[in-house]
């Protein structure tokens, strides 16, 4: 025991060092955990208020040579005073007229104020029939600016390549369109119904039909029993005959 205490007294002073050095070590290391932490942190915060604007060219369900473009924020946060700078990258007249096809809905020209995470906002629509090679060999692209809740400023570039729906085909209609029309013939004929439009067509069976079937039936079974006594007196006969 003494042996200890007299090392100790001894190398107290390299002992203080050492100390102070894990000691210190060890609130380096707490500091860059607390650093990576409030960054992370940070980064979570902004995701949670960052807008990101999508544009999508689509074909509607009622046709899929009818294209039209979907604007969307994927991003969690809204996007303020969202401004957009259309322009043809690739293509001659028909991406002119196509450009001009999509950009005919207003907010293209004026922008948007408020722009909602998940809200959607269409184009106007494209007929891919009239000049189709043309309009399928043409890449646009917009230029968008905007601003997220918190001041900070974004600018993409969104290029739209027509050549990926070269090909693409449609059998029958989509489930929700058919259901949706199949709703709506059914909305209509009930609406003409009540409103007395149009008829039930009905088929009614009153007393007096039924007594005319009964007779009817009834005189089917009494030709049905000439019938068979008819039958049986000829079979007796021919039984009675000599051989």
């Amino acid at each position: 025991m003494n042996e200890t205490l007299d090392f100790l007294n001894k190398n107290s002073g390299a002992l203080t060092v050492i100390f102070t050095a894990v000691v210190t070590l060890a609130t380096a290391v707490y500091a860059l955990l607390t650093y990576v932490l409030v960054k992370e942190t940070r980064l979570m915060r902004q995701v949670q208020t960052e807008p990101k604007i999508e544009i999508t060219a689509r074909s509607m369900e009622i046709s899929i040579h009818i294209l039209r473009l979907h604007v969307r924020n994927i991003g969690l946060g809204p996007a303020l005073n969202v401004k957009f700078k259309p322009r043809v990258i690739q293509g001659s007249e028909a991406a002119v007229a196509l450009l001009a096809d999509f950009t005919r809905t207003n907010f293209f020209e004026v922008g948007l104020a408020y722009f909602g995470p998940g809200q959607e906002h269409f184009s106007s629509y494209t007929q891919m029939t009239k000049n189709h090679e043309g309009k399928i060999a043409t890449v646009i692209a917009f230029e968008i600016d905007y601003e997220s809740c918190t001041g900070v400023k974004y600018h993409e570039v969104v290029h739209i390549d027509m050549s990926e729906h070269k090909g693409a085909y449609q059998l029958g209609k989509p489930h929700l369109y058919a259901i949706a029309q199949s709703l709506e013939m059914l909305q209509r004929d009930v609406g003409h119904i009540v409103s007395g439009f149009k008829r039930i067509r009905a088929d009614v069976f009153t007393a007096s039909d039924r007594e005319a079937e009964k007779e009817k039936w009834g005189n089917q079974l009494e030709e049905l029993k000439r019938e068979a006594t008819k039958f049986e007196k000829t079979d007796s006969l021919s039984e009675e005959k000599p051989l």
